[in-house]
């Protein structure tokens, strides 16, 4: 007898209302399940991104839905969901690129508590929801339309100094370390290996022309593929290769430091007159914070950098890359700026002050 697969579509609502996850079976044996947006790797989905009105009602039937996944499937079968660690459709941030349902059944809060207890600790955690979300829905909605991924007009000096002079956004794609090095002043730096297409469709302006600088064309276009994902389909322009060539003759381009937490306590030591920001979320910041820093999450510093002291800002977050975003928003405003380029859990080491919320 022949071989045969067969795709079994399960009801698993909870994300949205209508979400359907796949269980793969060969031979009659489930051998992975796609879960979809539903059972996650030590999370789920999260349930508020349909209407605010269904959430507790989606949590709910969240709680049902992977334990009527999971009832028919042996410990061993792969979860293979569409969001992975880091994603802002998981209702909590675990950690992991791999897992089964035993694993799953073993540490997921979805089979661990009680449903009352799972969704009061689901909606507990839910935190703000990326501004580009607003524009997906219709977007997803309306289905795809033709994406263009060949190379975008190239971006001389001048140009890059007119549109910035327009008001429109120059995102620098290399690492923090090479822009806090040296930039074009005013841009912004997104590193293209971090979590870009996440963060600059948060933080820009929704509709705002942006101009790609990189190291490489191929980091131009690897970009490119990543923001086509969350409909901002095609950069204006584009530079590469040495930064001196995206400043107009005359010209120097600007720079900022880079430092740890024990050159903050060094400062503090020293007595001298700093700022400090955490640009984290609401809940990293719950867990533990430095005594006497101001609190801007990144996602709303670019419409509150009027919110920030006067001083030399030392801006931080866990680990670093969002306080590079952070940097750069305040040295193209005009701040002078330290970037704070350490994991968080060294702030304690180096003496500084930590109190909790």
């Amino acid at each position: 007898m022949d071989e045969y697969l067969v795709l079994r579509a399960i009801a698993t609502p909870g994300h949205t209302p209508h979400h359907t996850s796949y269980v793969l079976e060969e031979e009659g044996s489930p051998v992975a399940a796609f879960t979809g947006g539903s059972l996650l790797i030590g999370s789920v989905g999260r349930p508020d991104l349909v209407d605010p009105r269904l959430t507790e009602q989606l949590a709910r039937a969240q709680h049902a839905s992977v334990h009527r996944l999971a009832a028919t499937l042996d410990d061993e079968v792969p979860v293979l969901p569409t969001h992975g660690f880091g994603s802002f459709c998981s209702s909590s941030q675990a950690e992991g690129d791999a897992s089964t349902i035993g694993q799953e059944r073993a540490g997921n809060d979805a089979f661990t508590l009680d449903v009352d207890d799972f969704v009061k600790r689901v909606l507990a955690g839910l935190e703000n929801v990326p501004a580009y979300y607003t524009h997906m829905g219709p977007a997803n909605a309306a289905g795809p339309g033709p994406v263009d991924l060949t190379p975008p007009e190239p971006a001389d000096a001048a140009q890059i100094a007119e549109r910035l002079a327009a008001g429109e956004w120059v995102v620098d794609l290399r690492s923090r370390v090479a822009f806090a090095d040296g930039h074009v002043a005013g841009s912004f730096n997104f590193e293209g290996t971090g979590k870009l297409a996440t963060y600059l469709a948060w933080l820009i302006p929704w509709g705002k022309p942006v101009t790609l600088l990189g190291d490489t064309p191929a980091q131009i276009a690897e970009a490119q593929r990543e923001l086509t994902r969350v409909g901002i389909d095609r950069p204006a322009a584009a530079a590469t290769g040495d930064p001196a060539a995206w400043v107009r003759q005359g010209e120097r381009l600007a720079f900022f430091p880079r430092a740890g937490f024990s050159d903050l306590a060094a400062a503090h030591m020293r007595g001298e007159d700093v700022v400090v920001l955490d640009v984290r979320r609401d809940s990293e910041r719950a867990n533990g914070f430095i005594e006497g820093s101001v609190h801007i999450p990144l996602h709303e510093l670019h419409g509150r950098v009027g919110d920030v002291p006067d001083g030399t800002v030392w801006v931080h977050c866990a680990g670093g890359m969002r306080a590079a975003i952070a940097a750069s928003l305040l040295d193209a405003a005009g701040r002078q700026v330290v970037a704070v380029d350490d994991s968080f859990e060294a702030a304690a080491d180096a003496g500084l002050s930590l109190t909790r919320s």
